[in-house]
């Protein structure tokens, strides 16, 4: 019995080694392997559900999320002034439009942030939780844009306040 457990043990550390190697990779060695992609899946799923505790926990005015939160925070208004971010709509990330203004607003970033364009998940409506129907695939750097932007605007406040009017 205790042998099987060692083994299991085992394979979870190998397991875990050979996903981290294999996500640190670049996406060309890959093609479309569904084993990745899953892997990425959990990662920004793992990502996400964090962030949400994180905002539950911690009054989202003073969190810091990159080193950076300044420079994104202050590029991001001077380039999406009226960009409803209590409540995003798919388009305004993903339409062509949103597209051609997202794209150069990320690659400022590339080399200043970190992974700045994997995967990550991000809520539509900030009042709500992480769910299939308020989650939409996004760039970590726009992930930070946004989420920077909730939490020193106050729109996070109120995910804070309902987890601690529970306490």
């Amino acid at each position: 019995m205790m042998e099987e457990e060692e083994e299991e043990e085992e394979e979870g550390v190998e397991g875990a080694s050979a996903a981290a190697h294999a996500l640190s990779l670049p996406a060309e060695a890959y093609g479309n392997d569904p084993r990745v992609e899953a892997m990425w899946a959990m990662k920004a799923y793992n990502h996400a559900e964090v962030y949400f505790n994180l905002i539950s926990s911690v009054d989202p005015k003073f969190l810091k999320l990159t080193k950076q939160d300044d420079r994104i925070y202050s590029t991001f208004r001077e380039t999406f002034k009226d960009l409803d971010i209590k409540l995003l709509k798919e388009e305004d990330l993903k339409s062509d439009e949103a597209k051609e203004r997202w794209r150069p607003f990320c690659n400022q970033f590339e080399g200043v942030v970190e992974d700045f364009n994997y995967g990550t998940l991000l809520r539509l409506d900030c009042e709500k939780d992480y769910t299939e129907e308020n989650t939409i695939f996004a760039t970590r750097v726009q992930f930070f844009a946004i989420e920077i932007t909730r939490n020193r605007e106050g729109y996070n406040n109120t995910v804070f306040k309902a987890r601690s009017s529970k306490s």
